[in-house]
């Protein structure tokens, strides 16, 4: 039989009457005759509340223990889901990232899946069962526990799909696909029929929260077509898929925001070979993503320097430049945390001449300053203060038409 593998997300299953629908439509599924493997994330909140827990008890939560209480969420999404298709005759099993054969590199709270050895969900999807996979998490070679990162559940169920030759790997949601804006913004957002790899990587790269954008890699390479869909309704949702199975409508395919977003600025950079490694080594080595990188033209030997990473990373990342800085003989460091990134992204928008002065212009007519700028040949992205995002995505989705079909 094909397998299919499916995601429920944290809302799907936040709560028993939820768990319980969510159990009756893998069990129509499996009615089909398809073999169903289901990856879980945690009961609504829970992970959060995992958080705060650990900081309530230490300010600085060690992050292997850390990893292995925040582990606990899925588990119990996990268990519980099955015993919900078993009370509905359907034969089920629960499998934490050990059982699955989820092997992961030992970055704590941020680690990459290695290798996955699915014999145990063969033996049991032989044995007629659907197997319920915990998302999130995997295991390293000296047997500790690990997490994924934000999101991770995505990158487990679209893993696994590719590791098991999956036909399609669903991820069910609280919205019903992928939209031209967030709804929540843009209340004239438009759900996308279909959508390519590369442009919902740059979305999900950019802030779109509704897939991870290691599991859009995943499934570019491996070429695995994704759903994305509500599990509150039957709507057909959004296929993710190659862009030659995409009928292109306009080059902007939507807008995506991002308000986790800090800034490092460096004034008075030596410009010299080598300067720029001592910099970011540092950053690379301990797991820390640097994002927009803008660097001023050089004047009388100095330069000065500015990049993004995540909120989140921001103290760590300071503690690391610091001291390069001093080394360096840098004038001056200085950090910001109020600010956002939104962004247009859409096939082909960098080789067509006018997105980029219309984005811009859009901006300006709205009364919002642009810090920093990066762009690839399917996005362009601009940094501006966060108090300023909403009102910058609204516009840009208006201005670009992004409500009409």
């Amino acid at each position: 039989m094909s397998v299919l593998v499916q995601k429920y997300g944290g809302t799907s299953v936040a709560g028993a009457e939820r768990i319980k629908a969510v159990a009756a439509r893998i069990a129509a599924t499996r009615r089909t005759g398809r073999d169903v493997v289901v990856v879980v994330s945690a009961m609504g909140d829970t992970t959060d509340e995992l958080i705060a827990l650990a900081h309530s008890v230490t300010p600085d939560p060690d992050p292997r223990e850390l990893d292995l209480l925040l582990s606990t969420g899925e588990t119990v999404s996990a268990t519980l889901l099955a015993m919900a298709l078993r009370a509905q005759h359907c034969p089920a099993v629960s499998l934490n990232g050990v059982q699955a054969g989820i092997r992961t590199n030992n970055w704590f709270s941020r680690a990459r899946i290695t290798a996955i050895h699915p014999d145990r969900i063969w033996r049991e999807l032989a044995e007629g069962r659907v197997v319920i996979v915990t998302g999130f998490q995997g295991v390293t070679d000296e047997a500790d526990i690990t997490t994924l990162g934000r999101g991770g559940s995505d990158t487990t169920a679209v893993a696994l799909a590719c590791a098991l030759r999956a036909e399609l790997c669903e991820i069910y949601t609280d919205v019903e696909g992928v939209y031209t804006a967030d709804p929540r913004v843009v209340p004239q957002a438009r759900c996308l029929p279909a959508i390519a790899y590369e442009e919902m990587l740059e979305l999900a790269s950019q802030g779109a929260r509704v897939m991870h954008p290691r599991a859009v890699e995943l499934a570019e390479v491996y070429n695995l077509p994704i759903r994305v869909r509500s599990s509150f309704t039957d709507a057909p949702g959004t296929l993710i898929t190659r862009g030659d199975a995409v009928e292109l409508r306009r080059r902007v395919q939507g807008i995506a925001h991002d308000t986790d977003v800090a800034k490092i600025s460096l004034a008075g950079v030596p410009d010299r070979p080598g300067i720029a490694h001592a910099i970011f080594a540092p950053l690379a080595e301990a797991g820390i993503n640097v994002d927009v990188i803008v660097q001023t033209a050089s004047f009388e030997g100095v330069t000065d320097l500015s990049f993004t990473v995540a909120r989140g990373d921001l103290a760590k990342a300071e503690a690391l430049v610091q001291p390069v800085a001093r080394q360096i003989q840098a004038r001056e460091m200085a950090s910001a945390t109020d600010l956002a990134k939104v962004s247009i992204v859409g096939t082909g928008i960098q080789s067509t001449p006018g997105y980029a002065a219309r984005m811009f212009g859009i901006l300006a007519e709205a009364g919002i300053n642009i810090e920093m700028i990066t762009t690839s040949d399917i996005r362009i992205t601009c940094v501006i203060a966060r108090r300023d995002v909403e009102r910058a995505v609204q516009a840009l989705h208006a201005g670009f038409e992004l409500d009409r079909e």
